[in-house]
């Protein structure tokens, strides 16, 4: 049986640095009030020409650049899917835009909107594209500048977030899965929860055009935690038992850097010790899908994360949407 091998993970982020003492500067806060509530203390930040498309290809060079050493060209790739919730333009797709700028020609492209939740998403749809042998050589690049869809006078929201892109590149193996099982999450009667307008208006023959779209993300900030904490555990504690494997098992847990608090709530439910539970929102805030590559990669190479290992995933976003993975790392990832 055709099974998927994650060969390399890599990331790239904004290049601006907006720390909480920058915001008091435009906001009504403070850098206690936003790292007592958030555990935020600084975010990534696009300018001038940067924006999802460029993080994202950034993130996919440096992807193939590691994964040249283990064998993989980039007329190799034959599929790259791009998660991109809040991408710079509706068309062409991020996947065919970085398609385009690292010349692999031989790809199949397209993009996923999952929200924060889009990188297991896309994990879990290469694995089956690779599992059914019809690619097997493919790029996951999770991309999102979501702060240039933030309203900056809202302090609820704009704190949050920052702009990142995170890399993967799977392959077909006969050895093992790295991929030990993911189990998707999705509930659109919670779709209310987190959104993003676009600014798009009906024929002016047929509609009235005077209703303005306010094009921000909106957030109900208690009902997102409500989802999170009524909905991932028990689908986590679901993975657990289906892939037979113990929580003790469990090398690192990798959620989604979406809040310190949120962080340390599942980790508690889990009873997994904080030595193995991976955060960096102290730094990056909010980025999106691509929050999970990105604190993988950066704790590898800072030795916080020790190879070979265990990882478990989880994520939540708009949709609402979420998603757990339990993964094996190599030590040439």
């Amino acid at each position: 049986m055709t099974n998927a091998k994650i060969i390399t993970i890599d990331f790239e982020v904004a290049k601006n640095i907006i720390t909480n003492d920058d915001l008091t500067k435009i906001l009504d806060t403070s850098d206690e009030w936003i790292t007592t509530r958030t555990g935020i203390k600084e975010r990534r930040v696009i300018d001038g020409d940067e924006n999802s498309t460029t993080l994202g290809i950034k993130a996919a060079q440096k992807a193939l650049k590691r994964a040249e050493k283990r064998g993989i060209k980039v007329e190799d790739i034959d599929l790259i899917i791009a998660a991109a919730s809040a991408p710079e333009d509706v068309y062409p797709s991020v996947a065919c835009l970085i398609q385009s700028a690292i010349g692999a020609k031989n790809a199949a492209c397209f993009d996923i909107k999952a929200a924060c939740s889009g990188f297991i998403y896309a994990m879990e749809t290469t694995r089956a594209f690779i599992k059914s042998n019809l690619y097997k050589n493919a790029l996951i690049v999770a991309t999102d500048a979501t702060t240039k869809f933030t309203d900056w006078t809202d302090r609820s929201v704009c704190v949050l977030f920052g702009d990142g892109a995170g890399s993967m590149i799977m392959c077909a193996t006969d050895d093992a899965d790295d991929i030990i099982g993911i189990n998707l999450i999705s509930d659109g009667d919670c779709g209310d929860y987190i959104t993003l307008k676009t600014q798009g208006k009906n024929c002016p023959l047929l509609n009235d055009m005077t209703e303005k779209v306010k094009p921000f993300i909106e957030m109900k900030g208690k009902d997102v935690y409500k989802f999170v904490m009524h909905t991932i555990p028990p689908k986590l504690e679901e993975l657990l038992e289906t892939t037979k494997t113990n929580v003790e098992d469990i090398d690192y847990f990798v959620p989604h850097q979406s809040n310190q608090r949120m962080i340390d709530a599942l980790a508690d439910r889990l009873t997994i010790d904080n030595s193995k539970v991976i955060s960096n929102i102290e730094f990056y805030g909010n980025m999106s899908a691509a929050s999970i590559p990105v604190a993988i990669r950066e704790s590898i190479d800072n030795g916080k994360i020790k190879l070979p290992a265990k990882l478990m995933l989880s994520a939540f976003g708009a949709g609402m949407t979420g998603a757990n993975a339990i993964i094996t790392l190599d030590k040439e990832v």
